[in-house]
């Protein structure tokens, strides 16, 4: 059985976590970019910065593309239903704040005029609905 990690070295661990620049942000971007669409990465946009930082931003379509990992964004799927065991209430605390903090930055979009698409982390299992996901919120004409 492994030992416990002590708390500099799990802060180590976390300290490690990107935030841009993640595989499945990668992964999102390139299947994009194979399609022909281009866009502008971590909330730049013409205007400045956009609420939220969104990992990929299409202004002339006035859409913007967050890539969630499940566990962090606390997605409904397992793994973002996964409870750690140590330090519990501190993750739980932390998850739900960031729950909070996305439906926030997602509404001050909307209300900015962009439309707003989240993938989560566990649907690059599925490349092919992944794209066709993709392709239908890039496609669609907002309503007037």
């Amino acid at each position: 059985m492994a030992d416990k990690l002590t708390p500099e070295r799990r802060s180590w661990n976390m300290s490690r976590i990107r935030g841009k620049n993640t595989k499945p942000e990668m992964l999102v971007r390139k299947l994009l970019h194979a399609k022909g669409y281009r866009y502008r990465l971590h909330g730049s946009a013409a205007g400045g910065k956009l609420p939220g930082n969104p990992d990929l931003v299409f202004a002339g379509r006035h859409k913007v593309i967050f890539v969630n990992g499940c566990f962090w964004h606390f997605h409904d799927c397992r793994a973002g239903q996964h409870a750690p065991q140590a330090n519990a209430e501190f993750w739980e605390t932390k998850r739900t704040r960031t729950r909070n903090r996305d439906a926030e930055q997602r509404l001050q979009l909307e209300r900015d005029g962009w439309e707003v698409l989240t993938v989560w982390e566990c649907e690059l299992k599925d490349p092919s609905a992944l794209e066709d996901r993709l392709e239908a919120f890039l496609q669609r004409t907002p309503p007037a």
